[in-house]
């Protein structure tokens, strides 16, 4: 078990779905600043910016650039993530999903909405875990993730965030998206130093505050897979949607695209 791992944190994070891991990337903070002001300057095909007309600040987001970004792919493959991934998700294997960028600039007000990652994926299994990193010291404009919504019942449903939509036709397979302040849920926030890391599961719900700090908040994001993660087909195209990938329900995903980054 990789030293930042405890028997007693990987029983909360079965639990609960979410736990802080201390300084997981902060020996690679400088270049994940430099990959992410990369992103920022030549942005990818999925690159959005998620304010509406009139509203303040600026909120940017980007996904799949590991394989262009050199720093990116650097810090997939030589931190200590994929490890305590494994150790967190028990799992013998760690595959690659993507990488997130997210950015919200100073004055931006706009929350990032609560919302379950895994419903938007082509991937189901139980075995998964994101690490959200701050880059920037984070007290007010930070990760909020609702304790053990990632063993509820029924998925909640995607949305897409400008349009506040569906994302998919079939809202019925859904549970409408909760509020967690309003309802009374558990919902886990922490104080964070550049490099440390909130470990969730693909199920977990969770939003973000906003940033109407002084600051920048600059959050780079690894989405990593175990052994029980498979192919599933969704009613819609997927975000990301990974055009032309020919994999079929029940396979796992093929590691020419989304490699192997640890083994026990």
């Amino acid at each position: 078990m990789h030293a930042l791992v405890t028997e007693e944190l990987v029983e909360s994070y079965q639990r609960d779905g979410v736990v802080l891991i201390k300084g997981l990337f902060a020996n690679h903070v400088e270049t994940l600043r430099k990959g992410v002001q990369r992103n920022i300057d030549e942005p990818g095909p999925y690159a959005a910016e998620n304010l509406k007309e009139g509203e303040g600040g600026r909120f940017f987001d980007d996904y799949c650039n590991w394989s262009r970004i050199a720093e990116f792919e650097d810090v997939a493959r030589h931190s200590d993530a994929a490890e305590v991934a494994a150790d967190l998700m028990r799992s013998k294997t760690v595959q690659l999903f993507h990488d997130h960028v997210l950015v919200k600039e100073p004055g931006t007000s706009k929350p990032t909405p609560w919302h379950t990652d895994g419903p938007y994926y082509f991937v189901q299994g139980q075995q998964t875990v994101s690490f959200w990193s701050p880059l920037d010291p984070v007290t007010d404009a930070s990760l909020r993730c609702v304790a053990g919504s990632h063993l509820w019942e029924k998925p909640v449903l995607p949305t897409r965030w400008l349009s506040e939509t569906s994302f998919y036709p079939d809202e019925d397979a859904y549970m409408p998206v909760p509020d967690p302040d309003a309802e009374g849920m558990i919902v886990r926030e922490y104080e964070m130093e550049p490099g440390d890391a909130v470990a969730f599961n693909y199920s977990i719900l969770h939003g973000a505050r906003g940033n109407e700090t002084s600051q920048r908040r600059r959050a780079f994001s690894l989405r990593l897979l175990g052994d029980d993660a498979r192919y599933v087909d969704r009613p819609g195209p997927t975000s990301p949607p990974f055009p032309g990938h020919d994999m079929v329900a029940g396979q796992k995903l093929r590691e020419d695209w989304f490699p192997i980054l640890y083994k026990r």
